[in-house]
């Protein structure tokens, strides 16, 4: 039996930790979806003239800078709430509670663009089920799941990650026996006529399919040792999910070069998984990219309530609806039902809004994380080696010019949207704070009580 500890006994509004390496990596991957990588491959595909591996080599390099500061910053505050807790430490209290707030939109929009796509993908295949009755399904079932607490969380994602990668492996085993011989083994990273700007156009799309590692950062309460295995898990999600994603994509490519002779872009993988293995793969299919869809809204579920747990205990959001944890399971209980509730506007939603606000809510915080490392570790700490510049200085200022370089890709729509969402937020912390006055007397505590 683990014994508990005085902090424990101090704060009992504290989760408990049972999760190992394995266990958040699993988490990392479930929420970026392995099979995420077949939603926009026609897309980019295009948009890179047949070099889409090379995007994903170019995305994956621009995701691990900023991966790198989440590992520095939670090896440093093992906390709950990602980058509003970072951003928090560093700046102040009104600075983190407006990147939590911001990152609400797109934690907020993750478990119900995942409910959409289950609703419309079983819709379109069994027409006489309505979208309405899956997506209600699968919020209960997924809600009473994580209601359940992190363990059965934990054991779900196993399994559903797992059975994605059993298609991941199914597919390579047959697409290796369609490749094209003239095409070259580089050919779909980098070939003659290959332009930079075209690789990194696609990669402003794919750097979305990363958001996993992210969410990793949440569930530091949650972990073993946090400051030992989170950092690893962090660095693991982007590594693992990228050389998927790479491999995938250059043995696709290898074996469907002419990507002109796509019937529709939206619908290409679709056409290149019936190249590979016909009507019985394209049923795979199906099933894995729901267990995908139902994994990614069982992690980005979890991950949203501890982000509002935190922000509730803090107190910058009611304390007794968010701040509480359930006895019985050590879950957020409140925040869970409340994400729940949140998600039935996936019963209306336009899907192409919901994607393109993710975005807006993604960016906050991975700007701020690298942000955050440059104040905490070289102003606040006063670091000053060789060594300390280039993690905590060099690598941080490439990560932020990268998420700025890709803010200039986003929608005018999901700009003013998020923005007009930032605004708002800031109406409430001045009304919380009596004008920026009295900020709560939790956010500015210190972030020791809850670390250890």
């Amino acid at each position: 039996m683990t014994k508990t500890t005085t902090t424990e006994r101090q704060n009992p509004q504290q989760l408990k930790r049972v999760l190992g390496i394995p266990s958040l990596l699993f988490f990392g991957l479930a929420y970026m979806v392995p099979l995420t990588v077949f939603s926009t491959y026609g897309i980019v595909t295009d948009i890179t003239q047949g070099h889409l591996a090379g995007a994903y080599v170019l995305t994956t390099l621009a995701m691990l800078v900023t991966a790198l500061s989440y590992a520095s910053i939670v090896r440093s505050e093992p906390t709950a709430g990602s980058a509003y807790a970072y951003s928090k430490k560093a700046f102040g209290p009104g600075v983190g509670f407006l990147t939590g707030w911001s990152m609400l939109i797109d934690y907020a929009m993750l478990p119900m663009i995942n409910y959409m796509l289950l609703g419309l993908y079983i819709n379109a295949q069994f027409p006489q089920i309505p979208a309405w009755s899956v997506i209600l399904l699968a919020i209960v079932v997924v809600t009473g799941l994580n209601l359940f607490g992190i363990s059965v969380v934990k054991n779900a994602n196993s399994f559903l990650v797992a059975f994605q990668l059993l298609f991941v492996a199914v597919f390579l085993f047959l697409v290796f026996g369609k490749m094209d011989a003239s095409v070259g083994v580089a050919d779909p990273f980098w070939s003659d006529g290959t332009e930079f700007g075209m690789l990194a156009a696609g990669a402003s799309v794919l750097a979305l399919s990363f958001l996993g590692f992210d969410a990793v950062s949440t569930m530091a309460e949650e972990a073993k040792d946090p400051r030992r295995t989170v950092p690893v898990a962090v660095v693991l999600t982007v590594l693992c999910g990228g050389l998927l994603f790479m491999v995938i994509t250059w043995a696709s490519q290898r074996a469907w070069p002419d990507f002109s002779t796509f019937t529709s872009l939206d619908t290409a993988s679709l056409e290149l998984i019936g190249h590979v293995g016909g009507a019985a793969l394209e049923a795979f299919f199906l099933v894995a990219y729901l267990v995908g869809a139902a994994a990614s809204a069982l992690t980005s579920q979890a991950a949203t309530a501890r982000v509002l747990f935190s922000m509730g205990r803090d107190g910058v959001l009611p304390r007794k609806v968010f701040g509480v944890l359930s006895p019985r399971t050590q879950s957020p209980r409140n925040a869970i039902l409340v994400v729940a509730a949140i998600s039935l506007i996936a019963l209306f939603a336009d899907l192409d809004v919901i994607i393109s606000l993710i975005s807006f809510g993604a960016l906050v915080a991975f700007s701020m994380v690298n942000l955050a490392v440059i104040k905490h570790f070289l102003i606040d700490k006063g670091l000053r080696s060789t060594q300390a510049y280039l993690l905590y200085g060099l690598l941080p200022v490439i990560g932020f010019g990268m998420c700025v370089w890709l803010w200039t890709s986003l929608s005018p729509l999901a700009l003013g949207i998020g923005c007009g969402w930032a605004v708002i937020g800031l109406i409430y912390l001045g009304f919380i704070s009596k004008g920026f006055k009295d900020v709560p007397k939790t956010m500015a505590m210190n972030l020791e009580e809850v670390q250890k």
